[in-house]
């Protein structure tokens, strides 16, 4: 591998870097993950790859590069990298017995003189809960990754080999290679995804997985049952049957007779022992690993905060590179910067150097790897942005004419680059799939807890609901859990009084009650996976099979309601709700207020309202939303700002329990880079509040601390450019109204305009960085943003000409708002039905074949003209109000397993022709015997049938008995003479 020669001048300072540890980058698609399944399932139909699917561990990123050269995501030298060098250390030390300290050494070294670090999911009870506390400490390894120049990764099978060679432990693999394992593999997902734990997920992939490796140790016996989720991704085809190779050539190493090779003991009771400070426990943890693996642990605890973290930076970005590994960093911490990407450089000098120092490079927000990855697209050469990135710095002066380093390097010869993983490309195919389980445990419960303790339980309950819907999670299963965790809400308030639980050990008070919780019902225990470290899993798979087959095709059955097809026809509403997602100064109020004085209205009878948000005291959308059900057929216009996907997802909820259409109206701008709106445009904005007098909401030129403001409302956008922006609002709402803000063809920003809204603009990160939220007179910039907000004044009366002149007049806008509302209530334009299902993953318990009603009852029709029995059975019972759906099951959950359900998810959507053989009734139900005219797609029950009518209190699933019970004499078979053929679908249901 040959880099670019850097020389040199005798005497030239240059810098010199080197990667220490970093993890695979964040993936961030763009697709949403339902999309990001159906291509990935192409991509293995076209046998350009195969999907990996590996437990995801419910721990903390951990990553080690020898002798004690540990990291955390965002962080070394702490209690978090002392514990993972100590159960990594006694991993080694239980793995090879009395070879264990020789080993140890060799491991540290091969480490160290290849360049390699291993990143590994860290699992512990000692650093906070998560879903479950484990029953054991351990690590799993999820990396290796080989750091000679840009950062490469092992294959999985390398990563395996790798692994089995050191007594490492990996995690369990499941591969699937065809279309029909790869739809399967996501459709047992789906019928998992509630309800399940760590077995029966283990249990049933390991049926429907073309290949399997196990891993060194199972989840259940260090983890626990409770499964935070599984990680798929696109791998090679040829790594596919690498692995298997592999999987064969090293199995999973026996362990000595009761004896467990990948736990760490002691953990616990060390950092008890020394639980004064974190410190202690940091030196206990390392002193007790020994010098084997740590040699000199010493040098963690003398490290001192650098004051000039800048002047480091500085230093790094303006010297010549020495090489071409550290010049492809330069650049990227260049791009980075001039991006504006929300990206902290940690710099920390090494042993009190004044020419080496590591530096961390810690993303603040996910958005940024997104915007990177698209930044990759136009220059494909730049190095991918990392998770947990750390970098040896080394400024070293040249005595010689020549260059002291190579012009080139080794080629790399260990061979184990991650073609498969497609780690260094700058778009992904790869999806996380977690449980409801895990999900209950620490989105629901932990997450909640502040919220629950200081905006109540009311404040509580619309947060979990907002969680479960944006999950998708079915209704039955929000039904149970809003009951569970009402129950929670009072429980845990009632307990504690004063003060608040703390998320870090919200599991010593969460877990005895969902124990007790679980022990009241089976329903309660499929609901919460059970509780506590005694999980019976036995019942657990008992409990999973039990209840009733109810599929709810009859009026009768009055569960869940049944799906409402999405229309892409236009939606027809007996409301509209207008609302602004946009900044302070947008003129929404002024707009409002012309709308609602137009002659004439927009085009529609129906009543207009105006809810100004700065004259409503309290909560302002359940006020809106009150108003709104007291006559659903208004217009309401929200004079709100609506800056945030959460308001977003309260205006969807006002309107789907009001009867309305939403309809957004923006201000258009070109945006930047990483926001919806230019700094034109914000430099309007805050203009207009500068002109401002006696605002209602007490935001005018008199405000102390207006600049603020405003930055706060445009930074609620950063990370999203105005395409994106855009197109949320359409996936969202169907609708987007844009309004002319800016001339076309205006002149520049000017140089002092842009300089302050940029000081304002960094001004509020630190200040947001270190206060959160607080007032800007309460925190330490306090004089800093009195100076600016004087300065902003200034800046702003100094070029008001500027402003004013490249505003596109009130009148303009008004015109275009007024025209655009008419054409959607007149019908001009069709605001399309928001399509948001395809976010979400479905929770389901039977596959079938879909048959259309008018051709069911088509077939009825048929069978009382030729049958005098059948018509007289038949007459009564008004079939044409009743059934409401019909279907032929091909399998069950509860009746089959997750497996055979799964099994169906290739043929979703396929057409399959059934023919009624043969009508059946007794006094309690009726059916039609059905066969399914079709090679791939057979039903699992013994008799095929679709269920018409039961007696009031006849559960639809008897109706599978009526061929028995017309065998006996107690059923009256009618056979068709010509079978009826009726066209359904394969589908999956609740």
């Amino acid at each position: 591998m040959t880099e670019t020669a850097y020389p040199a001048k005798k005497g030239q300072t240059k810098v010199k870097s080197e990667v220490r540890a970093t993890f695979y980058p964040k993936f961030e698609n763009e697709k949403s993950d339902q999309e990001i399944r159906s291509r990935m399932i192409e991509v293995v139909a076209s046998g350009r790859g195969v999907v990996e699917v590996t437990l995801k561990h419910s721990g903390s990123l951990f990553m080690y590069a020898g002798d004690g050269q540990a990291f955390a995501k965002n962080s070394y030298g702490n209690l978090y990298t002392a514990v993972g060098v100590y159960v990594l250390g006694k991993t080694l030390e239980q793995a090879w017995g009395d070879q264990a300290k020789a080993k140890q050494r060799e491991f540290n070294a091969y480490l160290k003189e290849h360049r390699i670090s291993i990143s590994m999911e860290l699992v512990t009870a000692v650093l906070g809960d998560h879903g479950q506390r484990p029953l054991k400490d351990y690590v799993v390894v999820t990396a290796v990754t080989e750091l000679t120049g840009r950062p490469r990764f092992f294959s999985t099978p390398d990563l395996v080999e790798f692994c089995r060679k050191w007594r490492l432990p990996t995690n369990e693999v499941w591969l699937f290679s065809t279309r029909k394992s790869a739809s399967t593999c996501f459709a047992a997902y789906d019928v998992l995804c509630e309800q399940s734990i760590y077995t029966l997920v283990r249990d049933n992939f390991n049926k429907i997985a073309d290949a399997t490796v196990p891993g060194t140790e199972s989840h259940a016996v260090v983890q626990g049952e409770i499964l935070e989720g599984l990680v798929a991704r696109i791998v090679s085809f040829e790594s596919g049957k690498k692995l298997k190779l592999v999987a064969e050539k090293y199995p999973v190493p026996d362990h000595a007779p009761g004896k467990c090779a990948y736990t760490a003991p002691g953990l616990r009771e060390i950092c008890m022992a020394n639980r004064q400070s974190e410190k202690e426990q940091s030196k206990a943890l390392l002193k007790a690993v020994g010098t084997d693996f740590c040699s000199d642990w010493n040098a963690w605890f003398d490290k001192e905060k650098d004051a000039a973290q800048t002047a480091w930076l500085n230093k790094f970005l303006q010297t010549p590179p020495a090489d071409d590994p550290t010049a492809k960093l330069q650049e990227m911490v260049n791009l980075l910067r001039q991006k504006n990407m929300r990206v902290k450089f940690k710099c920390q000098s090494r042993q009190g150097s004044e020419n080496e120092f590591t530096m961390t490079i810690h993303v603040l927000q996910d958005s940024v790897f997104r915007r990177y990855q698209k930044e990759m697209q136009y220059n494909p050469s730049l190095w991918p942005l990392y998770r947990g990135f750390f970098v040896d710095v080394m400024l070293t002066r040249d005595s010689q004419n020549n260059s002291s380093s190579s012009n080139e390097t080794e080629e790399v010869t260990l061979g184990h680059l991650d073609q498969d993983a497609m780690a260094d490309d700058a778009e992904h195919l790869m999806v996380k799939l977690k449980f409801l389980t895990y999900k209950i445990r620490t989105f629901l419960i932990r997450n909640g807890i502040d919220i629950l303790f200081n905006k109540g339980k009311q404040g509580y309950k619309d947060y979990y609901f907002r969680q479960m819907q944006i999950w998708g999670t079915s209704a039955e299963k929000q039904r149970e859990l809003s009951r569970m965790l009402d129950e929670w809400a009072s429980h845990i308030t009632q307990k504690i009084k004063i003060g608040k639980l703390k998320e870090g050990s919200y599991l010593s008070e969460a877990e005895p009650f969902l124990k007790a919780f679980a022990s009241r019902s089976t329903k309660n225990q499929l609901l919460v996976g059970q509780a506590g470290t005694d999980i019976d899993t036995a019942a657990h798979l008992a409990a999973s099979r039990e209840g009733d087959d109810e599929e709810g095709d009859l009026k009768q059955d009055v569960g869940a309601s049944p799906d409402v097809p999405i229309s892409h026809e236009g939606i027809k509403a007996k409301g509209l709700l207008v609302f602004f997602p946009g900044i302070p100064g947008c003129a929404k109020s002024a707009l409002c207020n012309e709308i609602i004085s137009t002659p004439g209205g927009i085009g529609d009878k129906r009543p207009m309202k105006s809810l100004m948000g700065d004259m409503i005291k309290g909560r302002y959308w359940p006020k809106l939303e009150e108003e709104r059900k007291k006559n659903p057929n208004v217009i309401t216009l929200a004079d709100k700002n609506a800056p945030t996907a959460d308001v977003w997802k309260l205006v969807t909820d006002i309107c789907k329990s009001t009867d309305a259409t939403a309809v957004p109206i923006v201000p258009d701008s070109e945006g930047t880079d990483s926001n919806p709106f230019s700094l034109d445009a914000l430099a309007v904005f805050i203009f207009r509040v500068l002109h401002r007098e006696k605002h209602p909401g007490n935001l005018d030129k008199n405000s102390l601390y207006p600049g603020y403001v405003l930055m706060m409302f445009y930074n609620l956008y950063d990370g999203m450019d105005r395409s994106e922006f855009d197109a949320e609002l359409h996936k969202r709402f169907g609708y987007l109204i844009k309004f002319p803000l800016l001339k076309p063809n205006r002149p520049p920003l000017p140089g002092p305009l842009k300089a302050v809204l940029d000081e304002g603009l960094e001004l509020f990160r630190k200040h947001a960085a270190k206060h959160g939220k607080a007032d800007p007179s309460k925190g330490s910039f306090k004089g800093e943003w009195d100076a600016w907000e004087k300065k902003l004044k200034d800046t702003m009366l100094a070029h008001s000409a500027h402003i004013s002149g490249i505003q596109v007049p009130f009148e303009d806008v008004v015109k275009s708002v007024r025209e655009k509302l008419r054409d959607v209530v007149t019908g001009n334009v069709q605001v399309h039905m928001p399509d948001t299902q395809e976010r979400k993953f479905r929770a389901f318990n039977y596959a079938a074949v879909s048959l259309p009603v008018d051709g069911i009852l088509s077939a009825l029709a048929k069978v009382s003209s030729a049958d005098a029995g059948a018509k007289a059975f038949l007459a009564p019972k008004n079939l044409s109000n009743t059934l409401r759906a019909g279907h032929v099951t091909l399998a069950h959950v509860r009746s089959h397993g997750a497996a055979a359900v799964a099994e169906y998810g290739a043929y979703v959507g396929t057409e399959v022709p059934v023919k009624f053989t043969a009508f059946l009734y007794c006094p309690r139900m009726c059916a039609f015997e059905a066969q399914l005219d079709s090679k791939s797609v057979a039903s699992k029950n013994p008799m095929p049938h679709v269920t018409l009518w039961t007696a009031p209190g006849t559960p639809p699933k008897e109706a599978g008995s009526l061929g028995k019970l017309a065998a006996e004499g107690q059923a009256t078979r009618v056979v068709l003479r010509q079978p009826i053929v009726v066209t359904g679908k394969v589908e999956f249901k609740m």
